[in-house]
């Protein structure tokens, strides 16, 4: 009960949330005065090993991950008997609250969301765990925004074929269960890849897609019924996003994205591109409101039209003459907007680039990739194993670009990147070339993706303990 001591040292709250296993409070935590979740094994389950071996997993499992998507395992106990673990405190509401109260999400909140949230539990199978509850009420928000996964109490490591769950078992949630699950077969990475579909199809539109009375008859619809059409409720969700759903949602595990990394990836292109069209129209193509606003004139002015053509030969024959005039006689410069092909791009080295770390490598040093002398350098921070899918340092072009090139020094030769690309220095980043091993110095052809910030995303240290990157050239 609230006001209640749990080992000398966790006075409780207030409840938070209770389940079929466990409740969850608010603490405070005496010793080192700060506020903590704690998560109390039900006591009609502390005679069950089966139930307390699942809770002390849980606390070891989640433990050894550290993520910043992953809510953190601070301790674990016993308290006379009851079971309880202690998380770090998240001061915030749930993904299903946020859905109750403002509805379906923008189709960019609902990526941020989506993204934070595959990052967390690819790195949970990365480590040999799947989620298998995967659903709104187990991501939590900060105060910030920030994602949060939590509750792995059900997880199951990839690598036991006997432990105290089994096949034939069902567990999870019904209205985010995978068509597996419900069937009672062995659960995969592809089972958190449905229900986190499921979530996505909820944060858009509001509702699950398969309500029902009871367990059984949400269970049968997850196995055999159609997701129901996105598109046709949200008309304003990119079909590219609505395709990644439908694929995420698919009944048969192998048609699935072949892993949570996958999923995660197709999302950041999703959210890549929700802002592409306007840039393009801006750098590419005009609006075409002036020439479609007034449409019923068109018979009325074609009588004219010999008329218009020779005015309209006039008028561009004296903005010509203007221009030559304006130019000192020359017609040819180049508009200052443009970049000739192949012309050397500078680029300026802002920040390191960590999402999956601390945020940030060396900041300071980003300067030293771009500053033309190859005496210095950026670097990555040093470790013993190299367990990220990636860091990298963030370079500005200075205005939105299409590089056919960039060309990558290092004092460090063996490690594995790539160039990624995107409109803001935090991201999200799209791969915009091959991988490639840079031994010495490498040149990686782009595809050409238009965006202001380019990365040097390293995903693989090559045997070093730190990569330097002593200086990055690009062209156009």
């Amino acid at each position: 009960m609230p006001g209640e001591v749990m080992a000398e040292r966790y006075e409780l709250v207030e409840l938070v949330g209770t389940g079929g296993m466990s409740s969850v409070y608010k603490a405070h935590d005496r010793l080192l005065e700060r506020n903590v979740a704690l998560k109390v094994l039900h006591p009609h389950y502390g005679d069950d090993e089966e139930y307390v071996e699942r809770f002390r997993r849980e606390a070891r499992a989640v433990a050894q991950m550290s993520h910043p998507n992953i809510v953190t395992v601070i301790d674990r106990g016993d308290d006379d008997g009851q079971q309880y673990i202690v998380f770090e405190y998240v001061d915030g509401e749930n993904l299903k609250q946020l859905v109750e109260r403002t509805g379906p999400l923008p189709p960019r909140r609902a990526l941020e969301l989506g993204i934070a949230t595959a990052d967390a539990l690819a790195f949970a199978h990365e480590h040999g765990l799947v989620h298998r509850d995967v659903k709104p009420q187990n991501v939590l928000l900060t105060p910030d925004g920030e994602a949060k996964v939590t509750d792995f109490g059900i997880a199951r490591s990839l690598d036991v074929e006997q432990g105290v769950t089994q096949t034939g078992t069902v567990l999870g949630t019904s209205n985010y269960l995978s068509p597996e699950q419900a069937s009672g077969k062995p659960v995969t990475p592809a089972t958190d890849v449905y229900s986190l579909g499921i979530v996505l199809y909820e944060l858009l539109t509001g509702n699950v897609p398969f309500p029902g009375e009871n367990f059984v008859a949400v269970a049968m619809q997850h196995i055999n019924e159609p997701l129901p059409d996105l598109a046709a409720q949200r008309p304003d969700v990119p079909l590219r996003l609505v395709a990644a759903i439908r694929r995420a949602t698919e009944k048969d595990p192998a048609r699935r994205f072949g892993s949570m990394d996958e999923l995660a990836w197709e999302l950041r292109q999703c959210l890549a591109e929700l802002a592409e069209p306007d840039a393009e129209r801006t750098f590419i193509t005009p609006s075409p409101i002036v020439r479609e606003s007034r449409p019923h004139r068109v018979r009325a002015r074609s009588r004219r039209g010999p008329l218009y053509a020779l005015l309209a030969l006039v008028v561009a024959g004296a903005i010509a003459a203007a221009a030559v005039i304006g130019l000192g006689g020359s017609g040819t410069k180049t508009p200052a907007a443009s970049t000739p092909v192949g012309a050397a791009v500078p680029l300026r080295g802002v920040s390191g680039y960590d999402p999956y770390g601390t945020g940030g490598e060396h900041d300071g040093d980003a300067p030293k990739a771009s500053d033309g002398d190859p005496a210095t350098f950026w670097n990555t921070e040093h470790y013993r194993s190299f367990d990220k899918r990636g860091v990298g340092v963030v370079l500005d072009a200075g205005r939105t670009v299409a590089l056919s090139q960039v060309t990558v020094t290092s004092a460090t030769p063996g490690f594995t990147a790539s160039i990624t690309a995107g409109s803001s220095p935090r991201g999200p980043f799209v791969t915009d070339s091959p991988s490639k091993t840079v031994s010495g110095a490498a040149t990686f052809a782009l595809q050409g993706r238009r965006a202001r910030y380019f990365v040097v995303w390293i995903t693989d240290l090559g045997g070093n303990a730190s990569v330097e990157i002593n200086e990055v050239k690009a062209r156009s």
